[in-house]
């Protein structure tokens, strides 16, 4: 690296910008982070120099950094999509999974209102962030099903000592109150192998749970409700597509090709996998 090119004290906010997108190009995320510091101390009023930075932060996995920069650069501008979609992403590694999905959501509609390219980036950010948050609550309804089985097992427990104890204080003959304890314990027993084998089974269905990305909605990323489909070949969630018609604009959001609402077709075959799937996993509602 030539000593010229760190020689920035003469250069303009917008030539450290671009000294420090030359920068970040080479993978060198530190020395542009200085280029875009060093061009914020001469204009903070320019919302891309925070997300150029947050962006380094996000490289270097500081996430609290990226956060901090995002903020800055979204009281700048409150549309500033990339500002949303790395605050996201710096949210769902600090396990912010609600305020994550939130800006995540934000992104994917201003990147569509302003006709900006992603890709499938941001759907793909959303689609982390609401697995991971979906784990995060499968393991809280996994830690309150074994807390659960464990009370259950030991009332089943203690329920057989009361029993055998009253039979011992009832019963004289040795022999008649050895086979009425071995009764209770065998019913106590068989009890607590039905309740283990119930709570086995929830176990086994729950690590098949995961629900395929085609029955979610290309732009709420629910599951469908009401699915229709473009003559692009799309499938949307009828409300979600004919909101981005209304308040975007006319064209199908995924492949940009014109498109009105009375060209949706309900897609009555997605509607049936939908609900065949629904009918086998009722836990998919809350997904």
């Amino acid at each position: 690296m030539s000593k010229h090119m760190y020689s920035t004290a003469n250069l303009t906010d917008k030539e450290l910008k671009e000294q420090g997108n030359r920068l970040f190009s080479l993978r060198r995320f530190e020395d542009a982070m200085n280029c875009y510091t060093k061009a914020i101390i001469k204009n903070p009023s320019v919302s891309t120099y925070y997300t150029n930075r947050a962006l380094c932060h996000l490289k270097m996995k500081r996430w609290e950094a990226t956060c901090q920069d995002c903020r800055r650069a979204l009281d700048i501008d409150n549309n500033q999509v990339k500002a949303h979609f790395f605050l996201g992403q710096a949210l769902v590694e600090q396990e912010c999974y609600d305020e994550a999905i939130k800006h995540l959501h934000r992104a994917n509609d201003l990147a569509r209102e302003q006709k900006l390219n992603f890709g499938d980036d941001i759907a793909a950010q959303i689609r982390i962030a609401r697995k991971k948050r979906w784990n995060v609550q499968e393991e809280k309804r996994i830690s309150q099903e074994i807390e659960l089985q464990t009370y259950l097992n030991r009332l089943i427990n203690e329920d057989m000592q009361r029993r055998i104890e009253s039979i011992k204080l009832e019963n004289i003959n040795e022999e008649d109150t050895g086979s009425k304890v071995a009764k209770v314990e065998e019913e106590c027993n068989n009890y607590g192998s039905e309740l283990n084998n119930l709570f086995s089974k929830m176990d086994e269905r729950r690590r098949k749970r995961d629900v395929p990305d085609y029955l979610c909605g290309k732009i709420s990323f629910e599951i469908l409700n009401e699915p229709v489909i473009t003559p692009s070949g799309i499938t949307y969630e009828k409300k979600d597509i004919e909101e981005h018609l209304e308040r975007v604009g006319h064209f199908d959001p995924v492949t940009r090709v014109k498109l009105t609402a009375d060209q949706l077709i309900p897609n009555f075959t997605m509607k049936e996998v939908v609900d065949a799937f629904l009918q086998e996993n009722e836990w998919a509602l809350d997904y």
